[in-house]
């Protein structure tokens, strides 16, 4: 079966700046990025001349990007504050997705409110909130894509479930790395974290675009430490194979954690650190993927 996926990435592991991000994008041979942040700001709170500025470098490197991993109703927004954060938002990001081109925007379901049970999260508040983005999206020609992270719909594939039977035409995008150090939150206390491929197969009919991240959860010590892909508990192998086995023709994002986290700004590293990581984080994927196809071409001979 050849491999007909395309590979991208969150190009800020690459590189904090648009020119470090072409660069290593380039290095890779890909035409694509995974757009969140360019110094340190998201994209859709860049100033109109330095968004201005990103699009010409983009553009006079023939680079597009095929998905914007927005900040828009993410881990770090409550769905107690007011709606009119998201909208300003989303007003804010709609005409540079368009003037881009880009057709898929990750979002999440808001915070999981801290010291309330699993069903006392203000479902149905989130629910028709999420309605009105879709909505306000889909009305661009934009495709609204949920994350299984720190939120609602992250907090255990029953979640996200609910969360798609409320929200019609809503997507998904799945990390593979997420679910390891979540808690399981449809489980009895104390919650056990979640199982990658569990959550996977029981949302893969509606999964959009795929990001891959590894890892390991530590229980004594409470942290995660991120890998290389296949090398942790994200059954990235596993959940692979089945996509190529089943046709999958979306986007494979890599988003390794290897020298920074997004949402951790203790996590820092040298340019060049960043870089070397990000390349060496895709070459590892391409040979597992590789290896993977053979696999798939062996067991058909089978």
């Amino acid at each position: 079966m050849e491999h007909t996926t395309q590979l991208t990435g969150f190009a800020d592991e690459a590189a904090p700046g648009i020119e470090g991000q072409i660069r290593a994008t380039r290095e890779l041979g890909w035409s694509a990025i995974e757009a969140r942040a360019i110094d340190g700001q998201n994209i859709h709170d860049l100033s109109e001349e330095a968004f201005e500025a990103a699009c010409a470098r983009l553009a006079e490197e023939g680079v597009r990007i095929n998905c914007f991993g927005s900040a828009i109703a993410n881990w770090g927004k409550q769905i107690t504050d007011p709606f009119e954060i998201t909208l300003a938002e989303v007003r804010r990001a709609i005409p540079r997705m368009q003037l881009l081109g880009t057709r898929l925007i990750r979002i999440m379901s808001y915070a999981v409110l801290e010291g309330r049970e699993p069903e006392d999260q203000m479902a149905e508040e989130r629910f028709g909130w999420l309605r009105e983005l879709v909505r306000l999206f889909g009305d661009a020609g934009i495709t609204a894509v949920h994350e299984n992270c720190m939120n609602y719909g992250g907090m255990g594939w029953p979640y996200t479930l609910r969360l798609l039977e409320n929200v019609p035409g809503i997507k998904l995008v799945f990390d593979t790395g997420n679910p390891v150090f979540n808690e399981d939150r449809s489980q009895p206390r104390p919650y056990p974290k979640q199982s990658a491929w569990e959550f996977y197969t029981h949302v893969r009919p509606f999964i959009e675009h795929v990001h891959v991240k590894d890892c390991i959860f530590d229980p004594a010590t409470g942290t995660t430490q991120y890998t290389w892909p296949g090398e942790g508990h994200g059954d990235v192998r596993k959940i692979l194979k089945d996509l190529l086995e089943d046709g999958y023709r979306g986007a494979i994002s890599i988003e390794p954690h290897m020298q920074v986290v997004f949402h951790d700004a203790s996590v820092s590293a040298s340019e060049e650190a960043m870089a070397s990581a990000y390349i060496e984080y895709d070459r590892r994927l391409e040979a597992l993927i590789e290896e993977i196809r053979a696999e798939i071409v062996q067991d058909k001979k089978m």
